[in-house]
């Protein structure tokens, strides 16, 4: 694979994102690497000044969106009604700028002395500059972040200093509600205006009316402005859908002056339209009581707790360190598990692409590693997420005029709202994700109260429509699954994809497990018949793999094999990404994979192969991928790290660590890859650590990258807290809390009480 050519926008530091030097071309991809968020709302590293270049504006809030109707040129039954987006929420960081006259656009005026500065430790995003105008020198100091200990609150502060001269300085510090959204609708508008109140600096909107029964939306919004601490006593004016509190500010050299300012932002999907003023009015008088350095400090503290049970240590490489607090910062910006309702998108809130929808990125990518580094309620809050949206799956299989239940590969809400038929409809094996991650869930915390009763149910509705799905072939005497897209998007509509197969068969297989430990009155409930596990036993024992003997692989489809088989670097380095070069119909007749498809399910179903089937199909299918899905490098990683492949590993972990920091597939301006962002805790404990549980046991296979001094992380295992350790001089597994655990340390069993010692 021919390398790319790295070119970064941030400095490389372990805890920081800083630039001195900022590019009108690079404007796009600087706001999305500096989003924000706090799993409530969010937005893009827009400046508050505003800025007329080329920018994607954007700020969004969690669980708020708009269902717009599905347009295809030829309809086909089972297409949903409406495809379903985030959309761009009221803009609420405005602090326009004006200096003697001028009003301050850096892509406009020359400026000087920049400093452009994301601190990872807590999500506070910090710009600085300088500027002349009209013989005086202005210095202007932003800093900003949302609130993680009151998620409704956002917090801005502006400090103006006149370095020379005398400076006039207006400050319009602002509420805007005309905002348009760029992805598909091309500058449409989704909100409408419900009204303002001046008095108490606020406005509320409405998502426009819908004819699918989604409800509407409504937001209000509260702002309140101080000057050096103290409130603003500027007349605030208002226009339809927006407010502007102005602060005028006369600063002679030497002299110094800060603009405050906190936003509470309510919305109807906790507190309904009517009572959102009163209910945004208390929010602002508590958020009020405390300094921005104040509630800055009380955030920080919050986020000490989260990094002490999350954070990997690198010794002796600046930028996959950088790569992975990057990654775990942004994770955890866009979910934490305060609320069942949510689900981790895929852009989080740094863009429009994909919306904030669920995709089966959660439970594929993000559920490991969220069991072993947040509290165990955050992963059962995912969990309980799919369940909740049960109805919605059974909806989604009769739509297909199938039994059972079809988890979304796109949704808001459990109804499939994308419209994409070869992956809407094909890509089926997202049904299999979601019940694995209830099997990683019940294995990793030995917790099966989920499982037993809300679990039994997800599977049981899954297990009904794969063995509606599959047809049998009498000529072959077995099971089939047609028409189907695998995780490899690069070919749809084939038939009997492999990994599509291998986990529709594990999944009969775990539910048939399960049933007769689930509660009893489930069960029993559910109705599942004699007649009806007896099919679901033949259709595991009868299911069809395609595979090649002679080459010892899977094969990742029936035909695939008679592809013209080349590996990825005889693609020109001018064709990279073949997305955005090659015509669709090229890629399909292709032999190249966007990511993990047969390997996939070797990295689910691990133990159940052995290495030299890993490896056969490992040394098949990596020179094929082109690993232009931000979900590819991870997978290769892990698998290349067992399969003591350590500097292909180490090249993938980069890959997936730091995708949007280096910007690898030219597609990171749209906004960032959250869910992949897993990607990198994943190729460092279950790849580098050789982090694996099974039979009930916790065991690691270390090795240490030849660049690498050392590594470190702590995880949450049934309960315990254990620390791990890998340097030159060995391993070292740490129990900091819990009963006393045994391990397995490159093959040899340890009893932990007290530290282990493996050279």
């Amino acid at each position: 694979m021919s390398e790319p050519v790295i070119n970064r926008l941030f400095d490389v530091a372990p805890w920081r994102l800083t630039t001195h030097h900022l590019d009108q071309a690079d404007m796009r991809l600087a706001e999305s690497l500096t989003a924000i968020g706090n799993g409530y709302m969010g937005m893009r590293g827009n400046f508050e000044e505003g800025y007329s270049g080329d920018s994607l504006s954007g700020t969004y809030l969690a669980g708020v969106w708009f269902p717009d109707k599905t347009r295809v040129g030829w309809w086909k039954n089972g297409y949903p009604e409406y495809f379903g987006k985030a959309i761009n929420a009221p803009r609420f960081a405005d602090l326009r700028v004006t200096v003697n006259g001028a009003q301050v656009d850096l892509a406009k005026m020359p400026y000087r002395d920049l400093t452009l500065d994301l601190d990872l430790h807590q999500g506070l995003l910090t710009r600085q500059f300088t500027i002349d105008v009209a013989n005086a020198t202005v210095r202007l100091t932003f800093r900003r972040f949302v609130s993680i200990v009151t998620r409704q609150a956002a917090y801005l502060d502006l400090k103006v200093e006149c370095l020379a001269g005398d400076a006039e300085v207006s400050v319009e510090a602002g509420l805007d509600g005309n905002v348009t959204n760029e992805d598909s609708n091309y500058e449409e508008r989704f909100w409408q205006p419900l009204g303002e109140d001046a008095a108490a600096g606020s406005i509320q909107l409405e998502t426009r009316p819908n004819p699918f029964g989604v409800p509407q939306f409504s937001v209000l919004y509260r702002q309140a402005v101080t000057v050096n601490g103290e409130p603003s006593r500027g007349a605030r004016t208002t226009t339809s859908g927006t407010l502007s509190e102005p602060v005028a500010l006369t600063l002679a050299a030497g002299e110094a002056a800060s603009v405050g300012k906190t936003v509470v932002v309510v919305t109807s999907r906790d507190v309904p339209t009517v009572q959102q003023a009163e209910a945004a009015a208390v929010l602002s008088q508590t958020v009020q009581a405390a300094t921005f350095d104040e509630a800055l400090a009380a955030h920080t503290a919050k986020w000490a707790e989260r990094w002490a049970s999350s954070d990997v240590q690198i010794d002796g490489d600046d930028a996959a360190q950088q790569g992975i607090r990057f990654s775990i910062a942004q994770l955890f910006m866009t979910y934490y598990g305060e609320d069942t309702r949510l689900n981790v998108g895929p852009k989080g809130f740094t863009g429009e692409k994909y919306g904030g929808a669920t995709y089966w990125d959660t439970e594929a990518y993000v559920v490991p590693m969220y069991l072993a580094v947040t509290p165990p309620n955050v992963t059962r809050a995912l969990l309980q997420y799919r369940h909740d949206q049960l109805p919605g799956a059974y909806h989604n299989a009769q739509q297909q005029g199938l039994k059972g239940a079809l988890f979304p590969m796109v949704t808001f809400n459990g109804i499939e709202c994308h419209n994409e038929w070869e992956i809407t409809f094909e890509e089926l094996h997202r049904n299999a994700a979601v019940a694995f991650a209830i099997y990683q869930y019940t294995a990793y915390t030995d917790d099966e109260s989920y499982v037993d009763h809300d679990g039994i149910e997800v599977l049981v509705g899954i297990s009904r429509f794969w063995a509606d799905r599959v047809h049998f072939s009498k000529r072959h005497g077995q099971y089939m699954i047609h028409g189907v897209t695998g995780p490899n998007e690069y070919e749809n509509n084939v038939n009997n994809n492999w990994y599509t197969n291998r986990m529709a068969a594990w999944c009969l297989e775990y539910t048939l497990a399960r049933l007769p430990k689930a509660d009893e009155s489930v069960v029993k409930a559910l109705d599942v018949t004699e007649e009806e596990r007896a099919h679901w036993q033949d259709i595991q024992d009868r299911m069809y793999y395609p595979e090649d003997k002679k080459l010892g692989i899977f094969v990742q489809h029936d035909t695939f094999l008679d592809k013209d088989l080349r590996p990825a670097s005889s693609i020109p380095a001018a064709e990279r990404p073949i997305n955005q070069h090659w015509s669709w119909d090229k890629i399909l007749r292709s032999p190249f994979i966007k990511q993990a498809d047969v390997l996939q399910g070797l990295y689910f179903l691990n133990d159940r192969f052995t290495r030299e089937q890993k490896e056969a199909n490992f040394d098949f299918y990596e020179p094929l991928t082109v690993h232009e899905s931000s979900l590819s490098a991870s997978i290769h990683a892990i698998l290349a790290a067992e399969l003591g492949k350590a500097d292909k590993a180490v090249e993938l972990y980069a890959r997936t660590a730091r995708l949007d920091l280096d910007n690898y597939n030219h597609d990171t301006e749209d906004g960032l890859h959250i869910t992949a962002m897993s990607g990198g805790w994943l190729a460092i404990v279950q790849g580098f650590a050789g982090m694996r549980y099974t039979g009930n046991h916790l065991s690691f296979t270390p090795f240490l990258p030849k660049n690498w001094q050392g590594y470190r992380f702590a995880l949450t295992y049934r309960g315990r807290r254990l620390a791990v350790a890998v340097d030159a001089a060995g391993t070292t597994v740490t129990l900091l809390s819990g009963a006393p655990l045994d391990v397995t340390v490159s093959g040899t069993v340890r009893h932990l009480v007290e530290e282990v010692r493996h050279a």
